[in-house]
Formats: structure tokens, sequence, C-alpha cells
């Protein structure tokens, strides 16, 4: 953090929530429980944040040994690893309607904008029940923990939300604890326009966009995201105002900023584990696959927005149109399960596997396999296939980010060429130096590979050499203290205000 992070002498409290926690325990026969260190960018910018900075996780308790844990430690938080940890408890019933039928599928698909409209989904009476019975006590007691957590506390607070499981949070907060605190939730998936979230019935809707206006500002991955948010509230939100602005909204008597803080990588800390031995052994793995062909990569949570279906018709069309690549190029995906609890993502598994199947018994030679599927949630062995591409497909039909195309970028070793899709949230950081493709574009995507299999060394080293700086140039730190550097302006300009009034 480059600016001011004091107050009067004080360093603000922070207080993360989040649906996911940085830690899961495991309980053994004797009573003694083992923590392990969750992965993904939020718990990775956190070990940056805790390092000059207070930091108070709220999380949901996911599992038995989550719960006997909290059970436990009761209602304090507890350090863990230099966080301090407040699990929250719900009812097996409660927490399935809030995730499993609320926050996923319904919200998540709106705003993937995923959802077959002429078919899916209808809002029944179990849909009402677990709004009113999940998503809204969950996110109530949430709330509750929060304004518990620093109700004893004199120093600036700055509250931060993550993401669609908890938009009823911020109104929450701010009817138990009013302008004493600063909240600024954070979007991590993207933001569509108003058309849509008319899916949503006009309470639920209202109740979202009220309760992320009672914030101070909200963040967003895009500028488009952001754009989008003052546009679905102009449209649905009574005295609701954005007078020209793009991205802020006056509510009320208050203004809401509507920012953009494009997540990203933590670094260093890929680095080191690209040079871990246990990393080059998965790498050497990959490479004995692979041989001396050339390797298109895939690394994807299998979820139907990452588009995987339309990335295997691509290549499919690439052998086809292109048939002097049979024999020498190779596709390979690495697909980590994702809510396998949920029909739809159960549906889409099974239609990957039927059309990879498909494309081997159509083009598979004596030692040829074009198509490899491998699912599973191995880091190091994703790394170690990323530095080993010839070709990266990022091909989503709707993405927050996508952390995949940095962290290709970063560690390839190849001169890979990326193949990006317009509708990722990274395309507006890194898509001038990768091939733009629409992601329902499966001709185009096939020509984007064979011009990336076939483009001069030159021009291949100089597009990766720009991708790496690019990376370089922000990560995971700058992220979350350019958050920072916003709350703790707001909370200066809010003393200097009371101190002359």
């Amino acid at each position: 953090m480059t600016g001011q992070d004091t107050l009067d002498g004080q360093k603000p409290l922070i207080v993360i929530a989040s649906n996911r926690g940085p830690f899961s325990f495991k309980q053994d026969k004797n009573g003694e429980f083992t923590s392990q260190r969750g992965s993904g960018g939020l718990v990775t910018a956190l070990g940056a944040l805790a390092e000059r900075h207070e930091v108070l996780w709220v999380a949901a308790a996911l599992s038995k040994g989550d719960e006997a844990w909290q059970a436990q430690h009761g209602e304090q938080p507890v350090d863990v690893e230099g966080v301090r940890l407040r699990l929250v408890r719900h009812t097996p019933r409660r927490y399935d309607q809030y995730y499993n039928v609320i926050a996923n599928p319904l919200l998540w698909f709106i705003q993937h904008e995923l959802w077959d409209i002429p078919r899916k989904p209808s809002i029944t009476g179990d849909t009402w029940k677990a709004w009113r019975n999940g998503y809204q006590p969950v996110n109530q007691r949430f709330a509750e923990v929060i304004a518990e957590s620093v109700q004893d506390t004199d120093r600036p607070i700055i509250i931060l939300p993550q993401d669609y499981h908890l938009y009823l949070v911020p109104q929450t907060v701010r009817d138990i604890l009013g302008d004493r605190v600063q909240i600024q939730p954070f979007i991590h998936i993207p933001w569509p326009g108003p058309d849509a979230w008319r899916i949503l019935p006009g309470e639920m809707r209202t109740a979202i966009l009220t309760s992320l206006l009672a914030s101070d500002r909200v963040g967003f991955q895009t500028e488009r995201d952001a754009f989008n948010f003052v546009q679905c509230c102009r449209l649905y939100v009574d005295d609701a105002h954005s007078h020209g602005s793009r991205n802020s909204i006056d509510y009320r008597g208050h203004r809401v900023e509507a920012h953009t803080y494009p997540i990203s990588i933590d670094i260093e800390k890929l680095e080191e584990l690209a040079a871990e031995n246990e990393t080059r052994l998965l790498k050497a793995q990959m490479m004995a696959f692979v041989g001396d062909n050339k390797l298109i990569l895939r690394v994807d949570r299998i979820e139907p927005s990452k588009n995987i279906l339309r990335g295997l018709e691509a290549f499919r069309e690439l052998l086809v149109n292109h048939p002097e690549h049979r024999g020498r190029v190779q596709m390979l995906a690495l697909l980590v399960p994702s809510r396998m609890e949920v029909d739809e993502y159960q549906d889409y598994l099974q239609q990957i596997m039927a059309d990879a199947g498909m494309i081997n018994a159509e083009f598979s030679g004596e030692s040829w396999e074009p198509v490899r599927i491998l699912v599973g949630e191995n880091y190091r062995r994703a790394i170690g296939a990323m530095q080993l591409y010839d070709v990266l497909l990022v091909n989503p039909i709707a993405d927050g980010m996508n952390l995949v195309a940095k962290e290709g970028a970063l560690v390839n070793q190849r001169d890979g060429v990326l193949l990006l899709s317009e509708h990722a949230g990274v395309f507006y950081e890194l898509g001038d130096h990768a091939l733009t493709v629409s992601p329902f574009d499966t001709y185009g995507t096939a020509e984007a590979m064979h011009r990336a299999l076939t483009m001069s060394a030159t021009e291949r080293q100089e597009r990766a050499e720009a991708l790496r700086n690019a990376v370089k140039g922000a990560g995971i730190r700058s992220w979350f203290y350019a958050q920072l550097e916003d709350t703790m302006r707001s909370l200066s300009s809010q003393a200097r205000k009371s101190s002359t009034s």
C-alpha cells in the first residue's frame, strides 16, 4: 500500500466475509485439529494483506471438521497462521437452500447469462422458500456475526464482503453499525446488463441491488461490469440516479461508487511453485504424453461458462479443415470438478467426455490420440502443463477474470500463444497480445488455432514477452491494496468533515 494506511495513527480493522474461508479443518481421533490453507486468488491476496494489517475473516463452516472447530472455539475469533478467523455455522437445510438453490445455480447462471430462458429457470414456490429460509437468513447471520465481532473496537473498520453469496450482507451491516464502517463488496464474477436480471422477481432483485447500494463502493473486475451495475440500479431501483456517470449511483442522498479492481495472481508464489521438484516431475509426465507434438492446452473448472464443449468442437474443425495437423498436435484438458451436486454440471461433464471420445474415435492413429481429458484438482500438474503449451485456449462464454490466462503467460517456456475469448474479463488486460476469439465461433477458433500453430517464432516470442510483462506489472498485492487505498481515502475524508462540522 503506497498511500495512507492509518487514520489518526490507528490501522484499520479489515473484515473479509466470504462463503469459503482461508482454512479447512480436520479433527483426528484424539480431538486435535489440523488446518489446511485454501487455494485461490483471495487466499493468496490475504497473505500479502496480513503482512501489514489486522485481518478478521468471517466464513461459513463447510465441513464436519469446520463445525467441530467452531464448536470448540465458540463465538470468539481465533488466530490461525496470522489470520483472526470466525466460522459461522448454518443448519444443513438452510445452507443447502442458500447455496444450491439461490447462489448456485440461480444467481451464478444469471450473471453468466447461461439460462435457457424459454425453458429455465422457473421461480417456483421452492425457489421462494430457498430465498426466504436460506439465502436471506444465511446473509443475515453473516452480517450479525460481523457486527458482533467489531462492535467493541473504536478503530476504523473496513468490511469486504466477497461475491454473489453475500449480496444481502451490506444492508444488514449498515442497519446495525451505521456510518461508522466502510463497506466495500467485491464481485468476482461478471455483472451482466439489465436484461439478464429480469429473470429475478422484483422483490429479490430489489433486495440485492438496494443492499449493494448500502455500500460505500462496489468493486468489479472490469469497467463493463461496473457500468452494467450502474445501469441496473438506474433501471430497477426507485430513487437511484447516475446523473450521467458511468461509475457511480446517487441513492437517497448517498453516492455509491462502482470501481474496477482487476484481480491478479501471486507472481512470486507461482514462480516458486513452478520451480519445485514435484512440479518438475509432473511436467516431465506431461512431456512424455506430448512427445514431439505441439500442445493445445486448456485448464478449467468444469463449469458451463468455460465453454469446454465448443473448444472441443473447434479442435475437431481444426483437424477436419487442416489435416496437416493430424498426428502432430494434441489437445490436453485439465479439468477441475466444480459443483458436482448440481445436475447441470454433471450433465456438462458427461457431454465433455462423450465429445472427447468421439474425436478420438474419429481421428486417432496407431500411436496418436488427439484429445486427453484429465479430471481432478492438481495445481502443480497444471503449472507443469502450462510451462509446455504451444497454444493456451481460454474461450469462456463469460468470465469475471480468468486467472489461467495470467498464470500461463507467466510460466510458459515455449513462447506459447494465448487464444482469448473477448468475453473474458482478462481480455481487457491481455487482449492486445493474444489472438482474440468469439466463444461462439468454432470455425473462427479453429482458424485461430491454425494461425497460432503456424505463427513465426519471432511473432510468438514478441507476443509471449508482452503477455509476461503485462502480468508482472500488476500482481495480487496491487489488487488488494488498490481497494484499501480507496477505503482509507474515504475514511480520511469523513474524518476531515467531522472535525470541521
